[in-house]
């Protein structure tokens, strides 16, 4: 058994990393172009290691590589050879594991105590990200195959596993059949993996491509490597009407990080709507832990400061 499923059995709650590309565009950052925040693993890996390190700070119990938008095909078409590229993915576990153990021996044995000493968890963005043109709200894939969804994901996976990812984030997944690639994946190819998987959704009553609950929760009940499930990415809105919905057909944890309530326009890159003040990260985190939600955080437009208040209303 390994650590996540030890820490989902021990704790009520585990904290996640926030986000990285928006952050870095908070912080004044270009995330323009189809690489968004993995362009800055070529010109400046430190701004990454540095935003990791406040998450930590922040009270996150999972450090998230920076490998959501660093996929082979589209650090290929940046002038990557395949060999350069596998150098980047290592990279990002190494910068996790950095960030981790430098703000770890900032901390005293009393606050250590207090702690989890964090997982490094291999962020397995989808083929959406790849695209870059918000197909993570659509799902549309066009006639991409089953096979060629697995050989998408093998290699990246494969490389954050050798080099120390304790567990995987199959993330942001808007598509039935990419989430089935990644199921039957992590069977056939990597047995001893530990994983959580957690989609996105429009309406709160299916996840975007229009796939129902029940035909994803069935899909999951069928891992036993996906340890939990839930969204993320997605308006805070929708969350308890999904959830409510999952919990009749799954008894697995919930993971649940939404995005601000701002929409993405992925013609412009863009963030458009206002922000969902209407209840706070720590209140809708409350709500959504009487439904199972154990794997919490923030997605897109969220902040260090965020998770720290989520750290210390939970803990």
């Amino acid at each position: 058994m390994g650590r996540f499923k030890e820490l989902l059995e021990q704790k009520e709650y585990i904290i996640l990393h926030g986000a990285l590309g928006t952050e870095l565009e908070f912080r004044g950052h270009d995330v323009s172009g189809k690489l968004w925040s993995a362009k800055y693993l070529l010109e400046n890996p430190e701004y990454i290691k540095d935003i990791h390190k406040d998450y930590v700070r922040a009270g996150a119990d999972l450090v998230t590589t920076s490998t959501y938008q660093a996929t082979f095909e589209g650090l290929a078409e940046v002038g990557l050879l395949p060999a350069e590229a596998e150098e980047l993915i290592r990279l990002t576990v190494d910068l996790a594991k950095e960030a981790r153990d430098e703000v770890w021996a900032e901390l005293s044995e009393a606050e250590k105590v207090q702690r989890t000493y964090p997982l490094i968890s291999g962020d397995v963005g989808p083929y959406a990200a790849y695209l870059a043109n918000g197909a993570e709200y659509t799902g549309d894939y066009g006639n991409i195959s089953l096979s060629e969804l697995k050989d998408f994901h093998r290699r990246r996976i494969q490389l954050l596993l050798e080099h120390g990812a304790e567990l995987l984030a199959l993330e942001t997944i808007p598509n039935v059949l990419e989430a089935q690639a990644l199921v039957e994946l992590l069977v056939e190819d990597f047995p001893e993996a530990e994983a959580y998987i957690s989609f996105t959704s429009q309406d709160g009553q299916s996840i975007s491509d229009g796939t129902s609950i029940e035909k994803i929760a069935e899909l999951v009940n069928s891992s036993e490597q996906i340890l939990a499930v839930g969204l993320n990415c997605t308006a805070p809105s929708l969350y308890s009407a999904f959830l409510s919905q999952l919990r009749e057909k799954t008894d697995k944890p919930f993971v649940t990080y939404p995005n601000s309530g701002e929409v993405y326009d992925g013609a412009t890159q863009t963030w458009k709507e206002k922000a969902d003040d209407s209840h706070s990260l720590l209140d809708n985190t409350l709500e959504w832990h009487k439904l199972g939600a154990k794997v919490v955080g923030g997605c897109c437009r969220t902040r260090p400061a965020d998770i720290t208040s989520l750290v210390a209303g939970l803990k």
